[in-house]
C-alpha cells in the first residue's frame, strides 16, 4: 500500500478540463466530485463529464459521489468506466450489495463518510470495500479548513484495518494541504484528495510531488 494523491478538479477551470488534468499528469488519480444540489447544497457535473473524463482523459478517474439514491447511481458511474466509486454510507440503503455491484462492474468500492458518521458501524464490513473515504470537511463546497477532530476516527479506522489484514486504503478529502496531509498520513490515511493547494500552484505538478513526499515520510500505515 503506497501513498495515493488523486487531485480534485472542483477547483480547476471547467472550460479547460483536458489541460487542467495535464497539469495533474503525475497524480496517481484525477478526483472528480459529483454533487446534486441535495444530498448536498451544490451541484457540480454528470455523467456525461465524468464520462468524457474516462474515454478521453489521462488519468484513472475516482468518482466521488455526493449525491442521493447511491444505490441506483453508483453502478451507473461504475459502468462508466470510473476506476473508482465513492459512496455515502448516509445515501445508500445497501452499502454491501452496492459493493458488490460496482465490483461486478469493474470498479474498485468505497464508502464515503460524513465527519458526523461513526466508522463503528461498519467495521465488520470492512471485507466489501476498497477504501473508507473519510471527509475532513463538511461535505460540498472546496476550499474549506481542514477537521482535525477527525484524527481520531482515521486513526479508529486504521487500527481496524489493521486487525482485519486487509489491504483497505483510507482516503481523506478535505482541507488537505501541505500543512494538514503530514497529520492526516501519520493518522493512518494513505490516499489524499487535494484540490485548491493543488490548483492554485504555480506548478501543480511540483506540488504533488511535495504533497506525496510529505505524506510518504509520515505515513506508518
Amino acid at each position: 500500500m503506497g501513498i495515493v494523491i488523486s487531485p480534485s478538479i472542483l477547483n480547476a477551470d471547467y472550460l479547460n478540463l483536458g489541460g487542467e488534468v495535464a497539469r495533474i499528469s503525475n497524480a496517481d488519480y484525477v478526483h472528480v466530485d459529483v454533487m446534486d444540489n441535495h444530498f448536498v447544497p451544490a451541484l457540480s457535473m454528470g455523467a456525461p463529464t465524468v464520462e468524457a473524463l474516462v474515454t478521453k482523459g489521462t488519468l484513472p478517474v475516482d468518482a466521488h459521489l455526493m449525491i442521493e439514491a447511491a444505490d441506483h447511481w453508483a453502478p451507473v458511474f461504475a459502468d462508466l468506466g470510473c476506476y473508482s466509486v465513492s459512496f455515502h454510507a448516509e445515501a445508500t440503503a445497501a452499502p454491501v450489495r452496492l459493493a458488490r455491484e460496482v465490483h461486478k462492474l469493474g470498479s474498485r468500492a468505497s464508502l464515503a463518510l460524513r465527519p458526523a458518521t461513526d466508522i463503528a458501524p461498519y467495521i465488520d464490513l470492512l471485507p466489501e470495500f476498497d477504501m473508507i473515504m473519510i471527509m475532513t470537511v463538511e461535505p460540498g463546497y472546496g476550499g474549506q479548513k481542514f477537521l482535525d477532530v477527525m484524527l481520531p476516527k482515521i486513526e479508529r479506522t486504521r487500527e481496524a484495518i489493521r486487525r482485519t489484514g486487509l489491504d483497505v486504503w483510507i482516503q481523506v478529502d478535505g482541507g488537505v494541504s501541505q500543512e494538514t496531509i503530514e497529520r492526516a498520513a501519520a493518522a493512518g490515511a494513505n490516499n489524499f484528495v487535494a484540490g485548491l493547494a493543488v490548483y492554485r500552484a504555480e506548478d501543480a505538478a511540483a506540488e504533488i510531488d511535495t504533497l506525496r513526499a510529505l505524506a510518504l515520510a509520515s505515513y506508518h500505515g
